[in-house]
């Protein structure tokens, strides 16, 4: 088996097809496409909108007689858990989007057609930077930016007050002085890893860095220590968020009055306001509609602050990159519909929901709220993960999430820091 392909091959068997494509796919592996067919989309969860799939789906078919479009939409555990298998096999979809972290893996396996010559037709320098890095290798396009969005801290003056803090240190105190045994000053479940990152990179910490062929770990750095002793702070005395738990119920506790601060995506404004449901009930999540009458009423936000006064935190850049299998026996049609997810028109509407848009000339149909620019700044000082293939094994094999845990569990940081180290340079410098 390809070793590169790392936790990409948690299906095992299925995936050493695709051995001598390491590195990157090249043109479709057929020879011609046929006059008609259903192309197929992946798309991952529910952040795309009804109004841009209907979008896709009535373009594409107008402009390709003959052939439909079937949009499956997939969770993010399917990410790590089946798109190898998928992608690998001759039945493969023929367009799929995947976690920005998670792209570089998926193309290093070959797994994803080349893009490069239709990068210009896809919006050139009207692309979104961040995510046409986190698409490219070696200098090769493959997977085109779809859109990103940043975590800001959400509030009500129900609970919180009208004076924000001005530095970490004061939203951490903040928070410890909103907390009770029922409320979170600060809502930090534990396995949250996004929502843990900003307190590493904002006193100069970083998850590992290159130095030439080789990866080292930073965590155990004085630097990420300091925020990482000040995260066990958050932990341990401003959030009731279980130790064990991720950030999906944020919404739900907010809207029961039982968070002072909530960080996470803008688009979560969405459900708290009851602009659109959260949860999902064929998973045995409760559903809800939000709060617009109570504590959604008054929904504000702001960046998450930084060390000093006057600065913002860096925050995790998050999206998604939208992507043609190398297997799709119809990659010139996939290509006609990644032309039209990455139109004007179609980013559009992902902006319009509060999204970034993957294009920036679509950012004008952002909402023009306070909102929406608390994201604007916050992503005006965003990071990503370490830039290597192997990033997609670190993310599968939860260590990040298992450490942070155990700190939540008032562990010593320097010692489980230290360990975590060891365990990312392992996989990274495979």
């Amino acid at each position: 088996m390809n070793t590169k392909l790392g936790a990409l091959a948690l299906l095992g068997a299925s995936a050493v097809v695709l051995a001598g494509c390491s590195g990157g796919g090249n043109d479709a592996p057929a020879e011609s496409e046929a006059a008609t067919g259903d192309l197929t989309v992946w798309l991952v969860g529910t952040d795309t909108p009804d109004t841009a799939r209907q979008y896709l789906k009535d373009t594409f078919e107008a402009e390709n007689d003959g052939w439909t479009l079937t949009i499956e939409e997939k969770t993010w555990a399917d990410t790590n858990d089946t798109y190898t298998a998928a992608l690998s096999s001759n039945d493969a979809p023929d367009v799929v989007e995947v976690g920005n972290t998670q792209a570089l893996g998926f193309a290093d396996a070959g797994l994803f057609a080349d893009l490069t010559d239709m990068k210009d037709e896809l919006g050139g320098d009207d692309l979104l930077g961040g995510l046409v890095d986190a698409g490219t290798l070696d200098g090769q396009l493959f997977a085109a930016p779809y859109y990103a969005g940043g975590r800001i801290v959400f509030y009500t003056p129900q609970i919180v007050g009208d004076e924000l803090p001005t530095t970490l240190e004061d939203y951490v105190a903040k928070g410890e002085s909103l907390k009770t045994d029922s409320v979170s000053g600060i809502y930090a479940p534990g396995k949250d890893w996004y929502n843990a990152l900003p307190y590493i990179w904002a006193y100069g910490g970083e998850i590992a860095v290159q130095d030439g062929d080789t990866w080292d770990a930073q965590l155990s750095s004085a630097e990420s220590l300091k925020g990482l002793e000040l995260l066990q702070t958050v932990y341990t005395k401003a959030s009731a968020a279980p130790v064990d738990g991720n950030e999906r119920m944020g919404n739900i506790a907010f809207c029961a009055g039982e968070v002072g601060f909530l960080s996470s995506p803008a688009w979560a404004a969405g459900n708290i306001t009851g602009a659109w449901p959260w949860g999902d009930e064929a998973a045995g999540e409760e559903v809800s509609n939000g709060c617009p009458d109570t504590y959604g009423k008054d929904l504000s936000a702001f960046p998450l602050p930084g060390a000093k006064a006057g600065e913002t935190a860096p925050i995790f850049a998050g999206g998604s990159n939208i992507a043609v299998a190398y297997k799709s026996d119809a990659q010139g049609k996939a290509k006609a519909a990644l032309k039209i997810m990455l139109s004007e028109d179609y980013q559009k509407l992902l902006a319009e929901q509060g999204l970034t848009p993957g294009i920036k000339s679509a950012a004008s149909a952002l909402p023009d709220t306070d909102i929406a620019k608390a994201q604007a700044e916050a992503l005006a000082n965003s990071k990503g993960t370490p830039a290597s293939p192997n990033w997609a094994e670190v993310e599968a094999a939860q260590i990040i999430p298992d450490a942070l845990v155990k700190i939540a569990q008032g562990g010593d940081v320097t010692q489980i820091a230290t360990e975590l180290d060891s365990a990312i340079e392992a996989i990274l410098n495979k």
